[in-house]
């Protein structure tokens, strides 16, 4: 195939590639998207520069696509071109990789497929979401738990992963009574993370890396959380060496939303006092770009304006994309009665007794994007269409809303190709 390929072409080059699962041909799409000028980046020195305050005013929206990924991705940049926007990143999480059947590698070359099927130019962002530390596999055997970790992180980052998360926040000790202590173990294991990041990170590109002081569900962030989990994150990182560039707090959110039993989602009350106080505290006293706000898709719109006006870098979404998807009237019928009847069957252990169905489905039915994975990517192009404008459609609210309209100009002058 020539470097200059039409989007047919494309579009069945990456299916073959998702499942056929060659590696070939993952970097066979990665080189047709450079040689057009679609290059995997790190987001590293944009948020260098807002920890400068050389940027201000927008949140970078972070979006984990779970299924169906060649279409949704491809929504998201046809909604970044009509706006100008460069400042977003696609990611995906430890588990939702597991659930999903995505790899790295994978998931990876079909983002900067989508960039180039639909003539996006400049870096793509990819993110390693939640790389998360299981606490009861650390605590059974830690160094076994790291190096499972630290295999996912060099994948990831061979990949074109060159924005990794990591998450140890499963290893708070919040009933201990001091701060320090309750973050020992989250910062040694995060400084040990930072460290591998950059002992293989390529030549020339800076990882950027965030890490994460409050486990999302949990109680809500302090100040003196960040200012402990600072203080044993220096403590165990090597001199010199370039830390995190963000810090991710609760702020009072649960990932995916709450279900009510008639299928509405629980309101919840956003601490962004937390948010603009982490931010500040991040960007003056550490260097780094600011706060994270994570689980927000299922928030009211009217919520996301405030994300910039409080200085929040960093804005993760990925359960509403979901929900529009299987919420279409574009969706089959016959498939979504299948999926249900599915997960009524192989996750019957994880109902919890006072659940609704609609409650259960809700709480289980991302594991269908990796169950279903072909028939949803079969799904007729006319209903993929169609479901791809109601997502381009939400993918433009929220660059709207979270002020990253017109910042393709800010990304291109900051982030230079190698």
């Amino acid at each position: 195939m020539s470097t200059q390929t039409n989007p047919r072409e494309l579009a069945a080059l990456v299916k073959d590639m998702v499942f056929s699962g060659d590696k070939a041909k993952q970097n066979q799409v990665r080189q047709i998207a450079a040689s057009n000028g679609v290059f995997p980046a790190s987001i590293q020195d944009l948020y260098e520069a807002i920890g400068k305050d050389r940027y201000s005013g927008f949140s970078v929206p972070a979006m984990n696509i779970r299924g169906i990924t060649f279409d949704v991705a491809r929504a998201a940049f046809r909604a970044a071109i009509k706006n100008k926007v460069g400042a977003f990143i696609f990611e995906i999480a430890r588990s939702e990789m597991s659930y999903t059947l995505q790899t790295p590698g994978e998931y990876a070359a079909v983002v900067v497929g989508a960039a180039l099927a639909e003539g996006f130019k400049g870096p793509v962002f990819v993110q390693g979401d939640h790389i998360q530390i299981n606490r009861k596999n650390y605590y059974a055997d830690s160094q076994k738990e790291l190096n499972s970790v630290r295999s996912l992180i060099k994948d990831c980052v061979e990949a074109g992963f060159y924005n990794i998360d990591i998450d140890a926040s499963t290893l708070v000790e919040i009933d201990k009574s001091d701060l320090l202590a309750q973050q020992e173990a989250n910062g040694q294991v995060t400084a040990e993370m930072t460290k591998f990041i950059r002992s293989i990170e390529p030549k020339g590109i800076t990882i950027s890396v965030g890490g994460e002081i409050g486990e999302i569900g949990s109680g809500n962030s302090t100040v003196g959380d960040l200012k402990a989990f600072m203080s044993v994150y220096r403590k165990y990182l090597s001199p010199n060496m370039k830390g995190i560039s963000k810090i991710s707090v609760q702020t009072g959110t649960t990932h995916g939303g709450v279900a009510l039993p008639d299928g509405m989602i629980a309101k919840v009350k956003l601490d962004f006092d937390t948010l603009e106080k982490m931010s500040k505290m991040a960007r003056a006293e550490y260097g780094m770009g600011g706060a994270v706000q994570h689980g927000a898709s299922t928030l009211p719109d009217d919520l996301f304006d405030l994300f910039p006006k409080v200085g929040t870098l960093e804005v993760h979404l990925a359960t509403g994309f979901q929900n529009i998807i299987l919420d279409s009237l574009n969706f089959p019928g016959p498939l979504l009665e299948e999926i249900h009847t599915e997960l009524k069957t192989k996750y019957a252990a994880e109902r919890k007794p006072d659940q609704t169905d609609t409650q259960f489905y809700y709480s289980t039915r991302k594991k269908s994007f990796g169950d279903f994975k072909q028939k949803l990517w079969d799904i007729e192009t006319a209903k993929l269409q169609k479901i791809g404008q109601e997502l381009e459609d939400r993918f433009a609210l929220l660059f709207t809303k979270l002020n990253v309209v017109n910042t393709q100009e800010i990304v291109d002058k900051v982030i230079k190709p190698l």
